[in-house]
């Protein structure tokens, strides 16, 4: 007699602190007109309402089930910048998930807080390819041997891995994360990332040699990595993913681009649930004996607000209104704002409080919206518009420390989100903007090395002859202006590199003069530790003569004093940065 075995799986991913609803938007149709209409999804309180009827369900059916996170979970709010973990793990306590990859976000500010997080939580975190072979002995926060982490095992050359009971046979949870983590995240120098093709490959072998046939992948790698890991390593029944903040169903008819759930590479489907807690993946797994998926039903599914806001210039009619409600719960993807009322409850008296303070704080104004964007396209052929305002808050507030620096040099990914038109709070800035509150750190640099840093980080974040790590690693400037152009070689691209000399930039009228960076000269230049540590192609900046951290002063801390010195984000900033496309 053939047996299949069913499993009903939730999954999370890059929730980013998004303890509360988050804003989306729609663009639906209705009478042959088009409308932006706008609600809130998600939340940790519908997440947990969610999970729970997924759980009773399977109880009631017999079958197995499964609640996974796929990574990144700090980050991305205020909930994180004032409670730094600790909000994010009593919640997650209380969702109770089964098991968690380590996200590169997990580890932005060294091992420490991963530590504090491991200390907190009551379910295991995956890092099944984080090597911690070679930790120091005398560290005061060590990571290795942790009862809540599963790591990477060094004398097996294997991840350490979960078991769970899959009908008389067991299903295996190997948690893989990002390899290039020191690329892009700030771990500890004696904290090492093994390959995670070979060791996913290794795991796999180890497993099926053990009679373990039916094998999950939680992985924190993004879509690109987690379809090559299917195609090259055989024997994987699927894979749960995050990194990539992948949307996946069918969301065309609300305006939402979107891969299809549970999208097969080989023979092996991926799960990806979007981002910021908006939405949850639920699905029905049906495997045979070998550990193969014979079948998958499932979708990511929103958590909408009864209400929609809709931005129209005309008044809308009643019957409008029901027709575009109609559509929504018409569609397949779309649940509603059920909610765990304890965690609720929870959220809204032990940690919304300090965050409202915060959203009550207006720094300044912005005239009219700000727009920022990664890499300069057509629509902004010079790039983000608030990025070179970030710049400029780091420029004048380190030289009003008498810090005396020629230039601020930041990367796209550190700035989160456009600013829109009208007040700005300490919370914009704080939970959106600048999230990741990192050290500045004040260098001096031979020009040469500004060359090739600031080439070799748009030739990574635009796959211009190498692959790079995402477009987050884009140069924005302030004091420093350069033209690029991709369709040069190699080591030419950059056609014009100038940093300001006997004066800085005013608002609409450029003071002192624009000169040349001489390749044997040197110069001062200001940037955030992550940034200068050489992260994401700036590995040049390591050559810098010295570096000295700032003590005085961090990324948001920069910002938040110029706005609060300034009656708003108001004139102009000249143009910095001319970019010419490879493509």
């Amino acid at each position: 007699m053939t047996v299949n075995y069913s499993l009903k799986l939730a999954h999370i991913n890059d929730t980013h602190s998004h303890l509360d609803p988050s804003r989306v938007q729609f663009i639906l149709s209705q009478q042959d007109k088009t409308y932006e209409v706008y609600t809130h999804s998600g939340g940790c309180a519908r997440i947990g309402y969610q999970v729970a009827k997924a759980r009773a369900e399977a109880s009631a059916a017999k079958q197995d089930f499964l609640f996974l996170h796929g990574g990144d979970s700090f980050q991305g709010t205020l909930y994180f910048s004032q409670f730094k973990g600790a909000a994010n793990a009593e919640l997650l306590n209380l969702l109770k998930p089964d098991a968690m990859v380590l996200g590169n976000h997990e580890i932005d500010a060294g091992n420490t807080p991963v530590r504090n997080f491991l200390d907190l939580i009551q379910f295991p975190l995956l890092a099944g390819n984080m090597d911690l072979s070679g930790e120091r002995k005398d560290k005061p926060s060590p990571l290795v041997g942790h009862k809540n982490l599963l790591d990477y095992d060094k004398a097996q050359q294997i991840a350490k891995y979960l078991l769970k009971p899959l009908g008389d046979k067991q299903l295996a949870i190997v948690g893989i994360t990002l390899d290039k983590m020191h690329d892009i995240a700030r771990p500890d120098p004696d904290t090492g990332f093994i390959d995670a093709i070979e060791t996913t490959r290794n795991t796999v072998k180890h497993l099926h040699a053990q009679g373990i046939m039916h094998i999950l992948v939680l992985s924190h790698l993004g879509i690109e990595m987690d379809r090559t890991l299917a195609r090259e390593v055989e024997g994987i029944s699927v894979i749960v993913g995050g990194h990539s903040h992948t949307l996946q169903g069918d969301f065309n008819a609300l305006g939402c681009s979107a891969l299809p759930y549970g999208e097969l590479s080989g023979h092996t489907p991926i799960l990806h649930a979007g981002k910021y807690a908006e939405t949850i993946g639920l699905c029905d797994i049906k495997f045979d004996a070998s550990g193969k998926v014979i079948n998958l039903k499932g979708h990511n599914y929103f958590m909408l607000d009864r209400h929609l806001l809709l931005e129209s210039a005309e008044t809308l009619a009643p019957d409008t209104y029901q027709g575009l409600m109609t559509q929504l719960e018409n569609h397949p993807g779309i649940l509603w704002d059920e909610q765990d009322d304890a965690l609720a409850t929870l959220i809204e008296t032990k940690y919304h409080p300090a965050i409202t303070a915060l959203e009550h704080q207006v720094l300044g104004f912005v005239p009219k919206n700000l727009i920022h964007t990664r890499l300069p396209s057509k629509a902004l052929p010079h790039g983000s518009e608030i990025a070179p305002w970030v710049c400029k808050s780091i420029y004048h507030e380190a030289n009003r420390l008498a810090q005396e620096v020629d230039f601020a040099l930041h990367n796209a990914g550190g700035v989160r989100q456009s600013l829109n038109k009208g007040a700005v709070t300490m919370a914009d800035v704080l939970g959106r903007l600048l999230p990741f509150a990192l050290p500045l750190v004040k260098y001096r640099i031979k020009g040469a090395f500004l060359y090739q840093a600031i080439e070799s980080a748009i030739n990574g974040a635009t796959n211009n002859s190498i692959t790079g790590t995402g477009a987050g690693s884009f140069p924005y400037t302030y004091g420093l202006r350069y033209c690029y152009d991709g369709r040069q070689k190699i080591g030419e691209r950059l056609l014009k590199l100038e940093i300001l000399q006997g004066g800085e930039l005013s608002e609409k009228f450029m003071q002192g003069s624009w000169i040349e960076v001489a390749p044997d000269g040197f110069y001062t230049g200001v940037s955030s530790a992550y940034t200068a540590s050489g992260k994401e192609g700036y590995q040049a900046l390591l050559n810098a003569q010295w570096q000295q951290e700032i003590n005085e002063l961090t990324l948001p801390d920069a910002f938040i004093r110029f706005m609060s010195r300034q009656p708003g984000l108001t004139g102009e900033i000249t143009p910095q940065v001319e970019y010419i496309s490879h493509l």
